[in-house]
């Protein structure tokens, strides 16, 4: 069954998470510095001590397309490893786009197009994003103008194909149609790109143009509150509660929506599962980045936000998992990670196609390279479990399929994949342009 509310998480938090700031008076930002860019009901949620938000019937309908998600037990893969641990996975890609993101994109498009937005902008990594808010515009009748990060433009073709068939206008990024874009391209013609900077595109663009507005796909409160679905529907799916719950790390959204609802009951005294987060090697931002205030993006046009970051200067290796390519993670779940609520670990490219291959030759899946990190720890901790004899519960969120990912997968099976190591060096240079 659909859930009726989204789950805002705030409100149970021992202390609040710090305010974003505006990077000129390093006060907190107020509804009118963030009017140009997002709906005000969008705004009301990003700050509510609301426990529970109503999800729209008009948003109800459209998830009704896809959801609710099934809840599946890995019996096959539990087989193949000879564990005792029990392996269930929410799986997400079922939904148009083909993973969690349309669960935030369809009430950001909503949102906008009842106060009369006409189109909205925005970034994307992998292009999971982009062409998650492609259908929802499409759904609202609103133009829609994605800014793809040029490492996954070029490497995911038919991603950008989804999008445009959706109705959307994809720009390569970084890009000439932009001054934040023209910038980096005179000193590096060659730039890969990153979310930081196809995000300072897209919000350059909606901050100029009238009737435009900007949505992002992660990061943001309201984004994760609205990801919550995903938790709320598992807890009423299992018929036992998990020992571990994993769930990979970029920006953040489909580790807190998988975790927020089971959180909520671990902070009750109900339950008590071990909560981790999986990121890239190449960009570990839990792990080896700051907990400071920094930028949203790479030009400096958000505000403030005081989260773990690895500095928006760092440009991420052109890994395969694209979605997980930025250099900073979500405030609220920075907030939380400082509180102690969760661990996190990293896993190299290699292991995670690995991992891939692995589930998809047992349980009949091609999972995206961004939860094949969470597959990778699950079959970790599975093997551990196989070890002591454990006969652990353990959940993950299977966030999206890897359809438009097989080339990725082509250069893991032929041996052309490699991992690279991300020298401290790289770290300390861009940490050291973070805002004094």
């Amino acid at each position: 069954m659909i859930p009726s509310h989204w789950y805002n998480i705030v409100p149970d938090l021992p202390t609040p998470p710090p305010p974003p700031l505006h990077p000129a008076t390093r006060q907190p930002v107020g509804p009118e510095d963030l009017a140009p860019l997002f709906p005000m009901e969008l705004i009301g949620q990003e700050v509510s001590q609301e426990r529970f938000v109503a999800i729209p019937q008009e948003v109800l309908d459209v998830y009704r397309l896809w959801r609710p998600t099934p809840l599946l037990r890995a019996r096959r893969l539990e087989r193949a490893l000879g564990t005792p641990a029990r392996i269930y996975y929410k799986y997400e890609g079922g939904s148009p786009s083909g993973s969690h993101k349309p669960n935030t994109a369809v009430p950001q498009a909503y949102y906008n197009a009842l106060e009369g937005v006409r189109g909205l902008t925005t970034e994307t990594g992998a292009g999971q994003w982009g062409s998650a808010l492609a259908f929802a515009c499409a759904q609202f009748d609103l133009d829609c103008q994605v800014w793809m990060v040029r490492a996954s433009y070029e490497h995911k073709p038919y991603r950008r194909s989804l999008m445009q068939v959706y109705g959307a206008t994809v720009h390569a990024s970084p890009s000439p149609v932009t001054m934040s874009g023209s910038k980096v391209l005179a000193g590096d013609p060659d730039s890969p790109g990153s979310l930081g900077i196809a995000i300072s595109e897209a919000v350059e663009v909606a901050a100029a143009e009238a009737g435009t507005r900007y949505a992002l796909g992660s990061v943001l409160n309201h984004v994760l509150m609205h990801q919550t679905v995903i938790g709320e529907e598992a807890l009423g799916q299992l018929d036992e509660m998990p020992d571990v719950i994993i769930g990979c790390t970029g920006g953040g959204s489909n580790f807190a929506g998988l975790i927020f609802p089971f959180l909520r009951e671990k902070l009750a005294g109900k339950i008590d599962p071990t909560l981790r987060a999986v990121e890239p090697a190449a960009c570990p931002s839990f792990t080896r980045g700051r907990y400071a205030y920094d930028f949203g993006d790479t030009a400096g046009l958000t505000p403030l936000l005081k989260m773990h970051t690895l500095g928006h200067d760092f440009v991420p290796d052109p890994i395969h998992a694209g979605g997980l390519r930025y250099h900073g993670m979500s405030p609220l779940l920075s907030h939380l990670y400082e509180l102690g609520m969760f661990e996190a670990v990293t896993k190299s490219q290699s292991e995670c196609f690995e991992a891939g291959v692995r589930f998809a030759r047992t349980e009949g899946i091609v999972p995206a390279p961004e939860p094949t990190h969470a597959l990778a720890e699950t079959i970790t901790e599975a093997l551990r479990c196989k070890e002591s004899g454990e006969d652990k519960v353990i959940l993950t969120a299977l966030c999206g399929h890897g359809h438009f990912d097989l080339g990725a997968y082509d250069r893991y099976l032929s041996g052309r994949m490699e991992d690279r190591t991300l020298p401290q060096e790289r770290i300390d240079e861009a940490l050291s342009e973070l805002p004094g």
